[in-house]
């Protein structure tokens, strides 16, 4: 059930899509690429069965080419728990992030006031599934576009764990399952926000497009 994800896979996949963006001029210029882990066939599996990466170069030259490219593949969940597919909190149904690329959509700020996270700040497209069946329901009719809160953050907040179970963590957040990976996660951010601004651009993949085409 588990995937591997490489940085190259990410890149040739993105360089594919019409109207996708690769970042690749200047130091720490990030590519935030979730992955939703098709091999599921979209049961409510309540795990951190996702990938969120990070690809970014250093070490480019005064115009920003060159460099060695950095990589980091963190285990996540990009779908909703147990707990919110049960207990709907709006009448449309649980949010489901869709696929695709939402330029500028997240920047760094306090994920409910509490820590520092990616947190939207431009409309994202959502599904909504409202049947409690216990498989998320992408149907194209259900699909909404908004601000729906849908922030990348962390699950457990102790230093050296990981969450195994995402329950009440994600109601339609992308959430980093380790504490450490979060941290580390975050740092890169901070270092491209310094670097460049504070926007931050999200992409969305499904495995089964990303691995059938280039594994």
């Amino acid at each position: 059930m588990n995937i591997k994800v490489t940085r190259e896979q990410v890149e040739q996949t993105i360089k594919q899509m019409t109207d996708f963006k690769w970042f690749e001029k200047g130091d720490y210029n990030l590519n935030i690429v979730g992955v939703r882990n098709s091999n599921t066939k979209g049961k409510v599996t309540n795990r951190f069965d996702d990938k969120i990466t990070l690809s970014y170069k250093i070490g480019t030259d005064e115009h920003g080419n060159g460099g060695e490219w950095q990589f980091h593949c963190f285990d996540c969940t990009t779908d909703p728990g147990t707990h919110w597919v049960e207990n709907i909190m709006r009448k449309e149904g649980v949010a489901i992030l869709k696929p695709g690329q939402y330029r500028s959509s997240h920047k760094i700020r306090k994920h409910q006031g509490r820590y520092e996270a990616l947190g939207q700040q431009k409309p994202v497209k959502v599904y909504r599934d409202d049947n409690r069946d216990g498989y998320y329901n992408l149907n194209e009719d259900s699909v909404q576009e908004g601000l729906f809160g849908i922030n990348i953050h962390r699950a457990t907040k102790y230093a050296g764990k990981k969450s195994t179970q995402v329950d009440k963590w994600s109601a339609g957040c992308q959430v980093i399952a380790s504490n450490d990976d979060f941290k580390l996660f975050m740092k890169i951010c901070r270092k491209a926000r310094d670097t460049w601004n504070n926007n931050f651009t999200y992409t969305l993949l499904d495995s089964d497009k990303l691995l059938q085409t280039w594994l």
